[in-house]
């Protein structure tokens, strides 16, 4: 057995640290810790778009948290809305209100053919449809090309359905 010195020790715990703190932060800063739904939406603790009503993109222009006294069960999901009429419309089309990708980072999903977790203030409506983003700086990235991510992102969301969520 080779000679272990103190400094040693301490170089390996070091990079081990290093490491560590790297795999922290690429999870942290590309996807989060969240546990990915087994159905094709993005779901934490099984509510998508974390609970915010996914009508009033279309209806209020903005994001709108839902309630639970407003829940529908659609596609492996709970989905929140903020009234009863905004849970009828959606149950009524609910592949018209639903965002794509099942709701995983639009940017991600069509750069990377992976999913990242989204955040219900980074969205927006492209010809009628919605799409949600990581965060700023990925909303931002998506934005520089939308046509050719949406392009790219409906090319590849097919196949990661495929292979599995």
């Amino acid at each position: 057995m080779p000679n272990v010195t103190r400094r040693g020790l301490f170089i390996a715990a070091g990079a081990v640290g290093i490491v560590a703190i790297a795999a922290f932060a690429s999870q942290r800063f590309l996807g989060g810790f969240e546990e990915l739904a087994a159905a094709p939406v993005y779901a934490p603790k099984g509510v998508a778009i974390r609970g915010t009503d996914p009508v009033a993109y279309f209806t209020e222009g903005r994001a709108v948290p839902g309630t639970q006294a407003h829940s529908l069960d659609w596609n492996g999901a709970t989905w929140h809305f903020a009234n009863a009429d905004n849970r009828d419309t959606f149950a009524a089309e609910p592949v018209r209100y639903a965002p794509q990708y099942g709701g995983f980072c639009a940017w991600a999903v069509a750069e990377k053919g992976e999913l990242y977790s989204t955040q219900p203030d980074n969205w927006k409506i492209v010809d009628g449809k919605l799409y949600l983003n990581y965060n700023d700086d990925i909303q931002a990235r998506w934005q520089d090309d939308i046509p050719g991510f949406i392009a790219q992102g409906d090319e590849r969301w097919p196949k990661i359905l495929q292979d599995g969520v």
